[in-house]
């Protein structure tokens, strides 16, 4: 049966809404897929209270809006399903963790190191800590459109150089990860985006960065990282950003062509065990 009842309510400024009432793990129908599909793009991120989602259901769901993106550090994806990767600090029975512990502790789009980069993000919390491990999103169309028209001007000539291994090199060289293999290296070479993307879907401009970026075709080293920088500082001003507060049961979905986010840090000795789908998107232009 439909489910029109469920209410969807912004909660954050300038996006960011909260849905409640609907059952992801149901049958959904046509009317009510196209409302929560509108109301992804018209809020940027969405949260589903209460969810209880198997695996398979999980996928089931992520696939109405689009293909699956599978991680490429395959030893972090759920064995069963692949196309889950797992954030989490729980170990198996070898003791080793089971998922990405400290994923995306720095502002950026999710696969933004690839040519074709990521539509969307699923993020289903299983278990959550007592404390911390929130994420921050910030919206990236509203301080794009805020800038003063020159700076808009400037950007939007500019292309960023995304690089997934040299991220992932300076979280190992921090002992926050395992090393990376020269063939997973080697897997996600360098790309380049433009800095200012137009979304596929609603034809809205927002700034494309985040902690992927190593830097700016054409330009500098430093000249870049102050660019760069300056571009951060400017998109995660507090009116921009939102704090979402996890419970177990959420399944936040968030668009990539539009929020930058980061997870916050959390007491080590307390659960944090997440599954995230993710969709596969067009080429930035």
């Amino acid at each position: 049966m439909p489910t029109r009842t469920f209410e969807i309510d912004r909660v954050g400024t300038t996006f960011f809404a909260e849905i409640t009432g609907v059952d992801l793990a149901a049958p959904l129908d046509a009317d009510d897929f196209h409302r929560i599909h509108d109301a992804h793009l018209a809020h940027g991120v969405l949260v589903f209270r209460d969810q209880h989602l198997t695996p398979e259901k999980h996928i089931e769901f992520s696939r109405r809006f689009g293909d699956a993106l599978v991680h490429s550090m395959a030893q972090f994806n759920l064995a069963e399903h692949p196309e889950i990767l797992l954030v989490s600090n729980e170990k198996g029975p070898d003791g080793r963790v089971l998922g990405i512990a400290d994923a995306g502790r720095y502002w950026h789009t999710d696969m933004s190191y690839l040519k074709v980069p990521a539509a969307g993000s699923l993020l289903h919390a299983r278990r959550v800590p007592d404390e911390g491990g929130d994420t921050m999103f910030a919206d990236m169309s509203t301080a794009h459109a805020d800038l003063p028209e020159a700076r808009r001007s400037e950007l939007a000539a500019l292309r960023a150089i995304h690089h997934f291994g040299s991220r992932w090199a300076r979280e190992a060289r921090a002992g926050l990860r395992p090393p990376q293999t020269r063939e997973e290296f080697d897997r996600n070479p360098p790309v380049d985006h433009p800095i200012v993307r137009t979304h596929p879907e609603t034809g809205i401009r927002a700034l494309y960065a985040g902690g992927f970026t190593t830097g700016i075709v054409g330009m500098p080293e430093a000249e870049s990282q102050t660019l760069l920088d300056e571009v951060e500082a400017w998109s995660t001003q507090p009116r921009y950003v939102h704090r979402h507060r996890w419970r177990a049961g959420d399944l936040v979905f968030w668009d990539n062509r539009r929020v930058m986010h980061h997870a916050t840090t959390y007491p080590p000795d307390q659960a944090r065990h997440m599954h995230r789908t993710t969709l596969q998107g067009t080429v930035p232009r």
